[in-house]
């Protein structure tokens, strides 16, 4: 098993939500968080004014998945948060050791 954290848009969560339930790929934990990449933020201009931004709003998205079927997954969150600009987000793999249900004990 694999955990898989994507990190994305605001905007693109519906649609990478959307694409991934029809799929198949329901199960997901998600949080609002802010960070920045290597740009280090962004400037932006209100009322003649320059105001920079260092950390941007984002959508942080769990799911701990199958080895067969992180390929497939990562290619679904990639192609449907893409907008082709800086800031579109990253894609984490991270190996899961156990999984264990809290209601039944069973384990994966």
């Amino acid at each position: 098993m694999k955990l898989i954290l994507a990190i994305i848009r605001p905007e693109k969560f519906e649609d990478v939500k959307n694409t991934l339930e029809r799929r198949g790929y329901i199960p997901m934990t998600v949080m609002e968080v802010k960070g920045r990449g290597e740009q280090k933020g962004i400037k932006l201009s209100y009322r003649g004014r320059t105001f920079e931004v260092d950390l941007l709003d984002k959508i942080q998205i769990e799911i701990v998945a199958k080895d067969e079927d992180v390929d497939e997954i990562v290619n679904i969150i990639a192609e449907s948060a893409r907008t082709g600009r800086i800031g579109d987000g990253r894609i984490f793999i991270i190996p899961v050791e156990k999984s264990i249900k809290i209601r039944t004990g069973e384990e994966d």
